[in-house]
């Protein structure tokens, strides 16, 4: 089956690999030349802009965008007035499901079909295959299966659930149509958002660990300083990566997240190379909103949100009240950093 696919970044060009491997025709345009010329080596077929895209696409053209969620508005308007009645034109990036019932709404205008495509696999998707959360027109989601089952991962090796149908259903396989626009995107804004909350649950949890020998350290006896109970209890040299090892193996807690935090504690316990200044692309805020605007409580997956505001210096100047505040009613001064 033949696709266009527009931004060839991390997830765009090896999702095009997968295509290629699988006989698929992929027609490829980025603004970065190098990108359309690796993979054009590889089988694709490059364009050199979007014109040359669509024109090397054949009626009804499916084109899909792999861009941040910034641009995608800007893509569309260069790119709809180059296609033609019933063609299909998917975001399979990380935008608002909002941003989704709009484009749905303006692009049925000029009779296009439009599909949000939630997709998730990161840069282990080539090899792993990708979860795909689909929204939009249906009659397009029927034409794309053949892509979409190509890009999935398959049944694979994992277990499936007692009580499933004989006949694999396509969630088994990989691959999900959730509804009318915007609901692919909605239900990849919550698996992101319970993705901040559980990267949270680890994160806490292992650091937790990491400060069990507390009772080791010298403590500071001042008013400024909440005494150690009983530092006998706080004696454990607990090895952390190790930890994340053994957890791995018939815990609970396992899963492909903790896979993927054993091995960079493996790498380095310490984790020198990370400032600790965690991003948030949007997701988490959409599903805190979501959840209120829903009336739905959401405090866990709200709170992975609010933290990674922290991590990135966003609370100084609340701490700097705090401070302040202290010194001017109890004459309390900061302590000097460790």
């Amino acid at each position: 089956m033949q696709l266009g696919m527009i931004g060839l970044g991390r997830m765009g060009a090896n999702m095009v690999r997968r295509l290629l491997k699988q006989g698929h025709e992929c027609v490829v345009f980025d603004v970065n030349t190098e990108a359309v010329n690796t993979l054009s080596a590889e089988g694709a077929i490059g364009a050199d802009s979007l014109d040359d895209l669509v024109a090397k696409l054949s009626p009804a053209r499916a084109v899909w965008i792999m861009l941040p969620a910034a641009v995608v508005d800007s893509t569309l308007e260069q790119l709809t007035p180059l296609l033609q009645a019933d063609d299909i034109v998917i975001d399979g990036g990380n935008s608002y499901y909002k941003d989704d019932i709009v484009r749905a709404r303006r692009l049925e205008q000029r009779r296009l079909r439009y599909m949000d495509v939630g997709t998730s696999g990161g840069v282990w998707g080539l090899e792993r295959g990708y979860c795909l959360m689909i929204g939009g027109d249906h009659s397009a989601y029927q034409q794309l299966k053949p892509i979409f089952s190509s890009l999935a991962p398959g049944l694979g090796d994992i277990e499936r659930t007692p009580g499933h149908a004989e006949q694999p259903s396509s969630a088994e396989q990989g691959f999900l149509y959730c509804g009318v626009a915007g609901a692919g995107h909605f239900v990849k804004m919550v698996h992101n958002g319970i993705e901040y909350g559980m990267m949270a649950a680890y994160a806490e949890g292992l650091n937790l660990l990491k400060h069990a020998n507390v009772g080791q350290q010298a403590q500071s006896l001042d008013a400024e300083t909440t005494p150690l109970r009983d530092a006998a209890e706080f004696q454990y040299e607990i090895p952390v990566a190790e930890v994340a090892e053994v957890w791995r193996r018939g815990s609970v807690v396992s899963s492909w997240l903790l896979d993927l935090t054993a091995k960079a504690l493996h790498n380095d316990q310490e984790l020198t190379h990370f400032s600790g200044q965690v991003s948030d692309s949007g997701e988490g805020r959409w599903t805190a909103i979501a959840a209120i605007e829903a009336g739905v409580p959401a405090q866990i997956l709200s709170t992975a949100v609010f933290n990674r505001f922290m991590s990135r210096g966003e609370d100084d100047y609340a701490n700097k009240l705090l401070s302040a505040m202290r010194f001017e009613f109890g004459g309390h001064h900061e302590k000097p950093d460790k």
